[in-house]
């Protein structure tokens, strides 16, 4: 990875696109730590507490932009609900699959659509949140009409301003702009994760039981590292053999190439929506509550215990999370490949084309042979994710520490992002090199 950069650092145009990358990203940092007027960060720090609810993760994802109540607090989680919502209605509603399938055009039309969408989220949740926190009593100093305008409007501009962050850097910088920003929060909130572990464990001394924690963390950081890289790069590669053809006086096809399909092909993102899905019922019960959370057990209490990682003592509603988490994880790694992977469509390019699979007949039976192929590679995946994912959530139970899981996630958001930052640029390398080789 360091060669990469530093070879790409010797080209002026990413060198450009690197630097405009950083450049928006320091933006990006100092518009997190503008306040919101009339909201008190001291309240919203109490607010957000010990809990890994959908709060928990803004905070994560924003830098800790959230929990001290600046302009970026909602970050571009609303922008993510709207990519997921479309994308659902993509599949259901035919004038949206059309647009899908119309390419460049109908992609920027989806964005466009996607970016009100999100907007209108962020109005939305920042209502929302103001709600909850009038409820708390203290976190708003001028409870007035015109302050529930100011603090929403300033959070919905917040959400605007990172969209268009993001798309300048998808533009003109590397990488995917949205996925580089969650990537510059998190990394923000690593010295303060790793401070606040270090003295709920060694502050007080150092202990055999802390430096057993310690080395758990390490170890499951390291196990965490080398699955995502492994698996990240590991595919399965199906041959295809393409006929000849006489066009004119020019013989066309005859060679041999493959389809490789990756084995975690959605990614982190199975992981991402997984999260959110579980940390929504702490959420909504945080709203309708003002921010409170039933302490004492009863049903509520288990419920939660059940779908929010560390939230209750009992040993078994961390079995039951991991458990849920885990099947949720398997739902949207096959939902995200159906959505992004279409085996009939790749069959009838291939009919068209002349190209075969070799034993394997042209047209439905090439269309199956790769849905069966797909469908095992996803498999793989998801219990792949899975794996990485819970870890986290065991160590976090055998320790008692409620913030791992939520750390846990973040390393494979980090992990992914830079991965896919480093393959663009990969090819942007090998791009220009074959472009000065044919000049």
């Amino acid at each position: 990875m360091l060669q990469t950069l530093r070879n790409a650092w010797k080209i002026p145009d990413l060198r450009r696109r690197i630097l405009f990358t950083l450049m928006m990203l320091i933006v990006f940092r100092f518009g997190a730590h503008i306040p919101v007027p009339y909201l008190s960060s001291e309240a919203m720090q109490a607010f957000l507490g010990q809990g890994t609810d959908l709060f928990s993760l803004f905070d994560v994802f924003t830098g800790g932009a959230f929990s001290n109540a600046t302009v970026m607090a909602m970050g571009v989680s609303p922008y993510i609900n709207a990519s997921i919502i479309v994308q659902l209605l993509t599949v259901a509603i035919p004038s949206l699959e059309r647009l899908a399938k119309e390419g460049l055009e109908g992609r920027k039309k989806l964005n466009k659509i996607t970016r009100y969408l999100g907007i209108a989220l962020a109005f939305i949740q920042g209502a929302g949140l103001y709600v909850t926190l009038y409820n708390m009593g203290s976190a708003i100093t001028n409870p007035s009409v015109l302050t529930f305008f100011v603090i929403v409007l300033t959070f919905t501009a917040g959400t605007a301003f990172i969209i268009w962050l993001g798309e300048l850097i998808t533009e003109k910088g590397l990488g995917n702009g949205v996925s580089m920003i969650i990537f510059a929060g998190i990394v923000s909130r690593i010295p303060m994760s790793a401070y606040n572990l270090y003295n709920q464990k060694l502050g007080s001394g150092i202990t055999a039981g802390g430096l057993i924690f310690v080395a758990a963390v390490v170890l499951v950081a390291i196990a965490a590292i080398t699955f995502v890289v492994f698996f990240s790069d590991a595919e399965r590669r199906i041959p295809v053999q393409y006929a000849k053809r006489v066009v004119g006086r020019k013989m066309y096809g005859g060679q041999s190439t493959n389809i490789p399909i990756k084995v975690a092909a959605g990614g982190v993102m199975p992981i991402i929506f997984a999260s959110s899905i579980m940390a929504f019922p702490a959420t909504i019960v945080r709203l309708l509550s003002g921010g409170n959370m039933p302490q004492s057990p009863s049903i509520g209490y288990y419920i939660l215990g059940c779908l929010s990682a560390g939230f209750a003592s009992e040993w078994w509603t961390s079995v039951v999370y991991a458990v849920l988490y885990a099947l949720l994880i398997l739902f949207f790694t096959y939902f995200y490949s159906s959505i992004q992977f279409n085996p009939i469509e790749l069959a009838n390019n291939m009919k068209k084309n002349g190209g075969y699979i070799p034993g394997i007949r042209p047209g439905k039976p090439t269309s199956d042979y790769i849905h069966k192929i797909s469908s095992r590679l996803n498999l793989v995946g998801a219990c792949f994710l899975a794996v990485v994912a819970i870890l986290p959530v065991i160590v976090g139970a055998v320790f008692n520490i409620s913030s791992l899981q939520i750390g846990g996630t973040s390393l494979l958001i980090m992990e992914g992002v830079a991965l896919e930052t480093v393959m663009q640029i990969e090819s942007q390398m090998t791009m220009r090199h074959y472009k000065g080789f044919l000049e």
